[in-house]
């Protein structure tokens, strides 16, 4: 039962994130999970409370709504105090850099003031209509569009955290100074209509005023942030630690097959050690690839692919004769020519009775990329 409930509130977390559509990691699922935040499912009365502080433009064939005072989203919506929201102008000295090499003076509209001296977040309120994705319309000598001009001010302040908005949408942002930055855009037509609700409960659970000043410090959006951060950063060096392992075993298996006068990868390695590792690496990511292409059901389901063909299926096969012959796995070498059909077979097309592929072509899966994969004849471009 206690599976089955982590595993609904991941799949809530995944399902206003895919409305979303984040840039680069923003907050992970499973940290949101394991700190209790959840969005509210019963979000319906909240919903009327955020039309009223909208305008619909019933003039669009496609429903508009827009925020003629951002301030009520935030005091009238999210619950948040006047305090909250401190005018930047006050704070000039800390929260304003000025670029003298652009021509260029950054600054916020409010600052939230938080458990650090610097607070906890900027918010820039820009001009009604405009597009956070291009220049402002008055840039002169720095191109910057406003989400790059917005992030840099996040980095120089030192604080991290931003909502950048305007009448339609706000956006969060997160930029820590040394790392990729990430951002969410939270659209207001979209939250305002039905089936927008998810994401209407995630806005809220992130950035009402209970959720950023009332919660645990470890629950709040500060910590939610930097945990998937750290989340991530504990889940690359896994994989990392996965990847290189994978990639030596491939080698030493090739070294094997060299060994047996079956392969040119001892040549290679002194010749040209970027094709070596370049085709080594293209086949643990053609692996990834289909492994993930069959785990979500892309692959055909027909029975000659499963038994045949299918990844999944040889690993099955093979774990399953490990088992009954143990001492002997070594000496059996055709589970690589069916890795290579299988390439073949989704790079080139194919057909048999109903089973039929069709070619995808593309550089992942190109048989020619490295001939010394396929036991071919290898033309070296580099020579010591």
């Amino acid at each position: 039962m206690a599976d089955r409930i982590h595993q609904n509130q991941i799949l809530a977390h995944q399902e206003w994130l895919g409305f979303v559509q984040p840039i680069g990691l923003v907050v992970s699922p499973t940290v949101l999970v394991n700190a209790q935040v959840v969005p509210d499912r019963n979000v319906a009365p909240r919903w009327k409370e955020f039309q009223n502080v909208l305008e619909e433009d019933k003039d669009d064939v496609i429903a508009r709504w827009t925020a003629p005072n951002l301030r009520q989203i935030f005091l009238d919506f999210l619950k948040w105090e006047e305090s909250d929201l401190v005018d930047v102008k006050d704070h000039l000295q800390d929260l304003e850099i000025a670029l003298p090499e652009l021509d260029v003076v950054l600054s916020s509209t409010w600052a939230v003031p938080g458990a650090d001296s610097n607070g906890m977040m900027l918010i820039q309120a820009e001009k009604k209509g405009v597009d956070l994705d291009k220049p402002p319309a008055d840039s002169t000598g720095w191109n910057a569009t406003l989400h790059a001009r917005f992030e840099r001010l996040l980095r120089e302040t030192g604080i991290p955290i931003g909502l950048l908005c305007t009448d339609e949408r706000i956006r969060l942002v997160y930029a820590p100074k040394g790392e990729s930055s990430g951002y969410a855009t939270f659209d207001f037509s979209q939250m305002a209509l039905p089936a927008g609700r998810p994401i209407l409960s995630a806005f809220e659970m992130l950035l009402s005023a209970q959720a950023l000043f009332v919660t645990p410090s470890e629950a709040q959006l500060p910590a939610l942030l930097a945990k998937s951060r750290d989340a991530q950063a504990e889940v690359s060096t896994k994989l990392s630690r996965q990847v290189l392992a994978a990639l030596y075993e491939l080698l030493r298996g090739f070294v094997a097959g060299a060994d047996r006068g079956g392969g040119v990868v001892t040549e290679l390695a002194r010749a040209d050690p970027d094709q070596l590792y370049g085709g080594l690496i293209t086949t643990l990511m053609r692996l990834i690839f289909i492994l993930y292409a069959e785990d979500r059901g892309l692959m055909p389901d027909h029975e000659v692919y499963q038994r045949h063909y299918s990844l999944g299926g040889l690993f099955t096969k093979l774990r399953e004769d490990q088992a009954a012959w143990p001492d002997t796995m070594d000496q059996r070498y055709g589970a690589w020519a069916q890795l290579l059909v299988l390439f073949r077979l989704i790079h080139d097309g194919g057909s048999h009775g109903e089973l039929r592929f069709v070619a995808r072509k593309g550089s992942l899966l190109d048989p020619e990329r490295f001939p010394f994969l396929e036991g071919k004849k290898v033309r070296f471009t580099r020579m010591d």
